[in-house]
């Protein structure tokens, strides 16, 4: 015995869905006029072509569609690296919400996730020494990037860059920064 085509019964389970609920018109942006639709009310023709075993149906790929959500999972990707980059180097929650939107809830879970100890109270500020070596290093990366003043994903990028190779909590860097252009100091 012949076994059904796939695609038929896939198509046709879809459209029901959708007649079900309401969604005319993504039956009908799948292919159905009004005139295949009234045949989808019809038990026995519905059976008829789920079970039929030439498909009367075609797939088509939207590439387009395909290559944008394939992206978005490699931007996705990039979105947990960096957080969790950011979270390893002392980013503050506040700076995490800012830039990712993530809530207190979803920063304290990936901070669990990566296993970083919990914080409790602010980071020390920085002392003169720390702050004039800060100063030299992050005035050097601005220049040498060409990074703009309101440009805050290639100032994230640099701050992250510095509390790596300073060993310094990034909200501390991040609030002198913005201490620094505060007060015109670019």
């Amino acid at each position: 015995m012949s076994t059904p085509h796939p695609l038929n019964q896939a198509v046709v389970a879809q459209a029901l869905h959708d007649l079900r609920n309401g969604q005319l018109r993504r039956c009908q942006s799948m292919g159905f006029s009004e005139r295949e639709l009234d045949v989808l009310k019809q038990p026995a023709l519905v059976s008829l072509l789920a079970n039929a075993q030439v498909p009367w149906c075609s797939v088509t790929v939207n590439t387009d569609v395909l290559w944008r959500l394939v992206s978005q999972m490699n931007d996705i990707e990039h979105e947990i690296a960096t957080v969790d980059r950011m979270l390893r180097l002392g980013a503050s929650t506040e700076m995490v919400s800012k830039f990712y939107g993530l809530t207190h809830q979803e920063v304290a879970l990936r901070r669990d996730i990566i296993k970083l100890p919990k914080r409790r109270g602010r980071h020390p500020v920085l002392n003169e020494e720390q702050e004039i070596t800060l100063w030299k290093q992050w005035k050097s990366g601005f220049t040498e990037r060409g990074i703009a003043l309101d440009d805050d994903s290639t100032m994230l990028e640099l701050t992250m860059d510095l509390a790596e190779a300073l060993s310094l909590p990034m909200s501390v860097i991040w609030a002198a920064i913005g201490s620094w252009i505060d007060q015109g100091l670019v």
